[in-house]
């Protein structure tokens, strides 16, 4: 009996350049089977032109990948037949209704008319779109169009499934939705690598993330332990005034790590523990902190202190949070600036 490979993914500097331009830059992935893999990073990172190198729509300048131990070049034909793509455009046709999407697109796969006729219904059903199957996609709302998209592209389960951008441009209600489906597919076996720029959506549904930014990997591990890599914790805090918030950054910074504003909030600060100190010597070094603010005369209407955000953890490795257009700009690959 044929034991399931324990990676689904392993890969090891995989490069592609298009003319002088370096997309994806030695990338080195390891995906166990029956995870979630988050790969986070801003537009332009090189989210887009990995996946298109995993699934074979694209091949490697150098490098070498394994998906479910077939190699990436010389076996691609077998790994088409374990993966499936959710791309961040949709793929379904919106001239069609949703039920004659998911019937033509198991008809292609080779089921039988009343085989075709049961998996799109059972579909419809599982993706909360029944009341909507004969309307024309066309009509349909993002969060709608996402969830049949994802839908096709399990017609036949997938030992792997990549999910590129999966929420892109979606509501709150929406993105939940997805992260549902995310985790329903996982809990019946199947592989998930997602791309994503936001952090709440890694944080929600990844086993394990890499930091992506210029094509290169420069940060992977668990949740916990990259949000434990940038310190013991964070010290959030609200001022009462935002005239001395510039104070409060000067009595911070002999205390704590990078004291920084929020740019949406002009009374907010955070600031980080210095990573070498334990926990209980953290506790007490924001302590000091907070003692020196209210000797200062600085007014403090509200303060917690916790483990970094995944959000304050992308800020520390890359000096810019994933959304503010701070990319190489030089990612050929359309979709990945979408």
């Amino acid at each position: 009996m044929t034991t399931e490979p324990e990676l689904a993914i392993e890969a090891s500097g995989l490069v592609k350049t298009f003319g002088e331009t370096r997309a994806v830059d030695g990338v080195d992935l390891s995906v166990r089977t029956g995870s979630v893999y988050g790969v986070l990073g801003p537009n332009g990172a090189g989210k887009t032109t990995t996946i298109r190198l995993l699934t074979t729509l694209l091949q490697p300048d150098s490098g070498s990948a394994r998906i479910f131990g077939h190699d990436l070049v010389r076996e691609a034909g077998a790994i088409r037949t374990k993966v499936s793509l959710t791309g961040q455009l949709a793929s379904v046709d919106e001239d069609l209704t949703a039920r004659e999407n998911l019937y033509l697109l198991s008809r292609l796969q080779g089921f039988s008319r009343t085989a075709a006729q049961e998996r799109a219904d059972e579909l419809l059903d599982g993706f909360g779109l029944a009341d909507a199957a004969a309307r024309q996609v066309k009509t349909f709302s993002g969060g709608m169009r996402r969830r049949l998209d994802i839908a096709a592209s399990i017609v036949v389960s997938p030992e792997l499934l990549f999910l590129d951008e999966p929420t892109a441009s979606l509501d709150p209600r929406s993105r939940n939705q997805v992260w549902e489906i995310v985790r329903a597919l996982v809990e019946v076996g199947t592989t998930v690598l997602l791309t994503t720029q936001y952090l709440e959506e890694a944080d929600q549904l990844a086993d394990r993330i890499a930091v992506i930014e210029h094509g290169k990997v420069i940060a992977e591990g668990t949740p916990g332990e990259l949000k434990t890599s940038v310190g013991s914790g964070t010290l959030h805090l609200r001022l009462a005034s935002a005239d001395q918030r510039a104070d409060a950054e000067r009595v911070l910074g002999r205390f704590l790590e990078d004291p920084a504003g929020v740019r949406s909030d002009p009374v907010a600060l955070s600031a980080r523990v210095p990573t070498e100190l334990s926990a209980q010597a953290a506790q007490e070094r924001v302590r000091q902190a907070l003692a020196e603010l209210a000797s200062a005369g600085i007014e403090v209407n509200e303060f917690s202190f916790g483990q970094p955000s995944l959000d304050e953890v992308f800020l520390a490795i890359t000096g810019h949070r994933p959304d503010d257009g701070s990319t190489n700009g030089s990612d050929p690959d359309k979709e990945d600036v979408a």
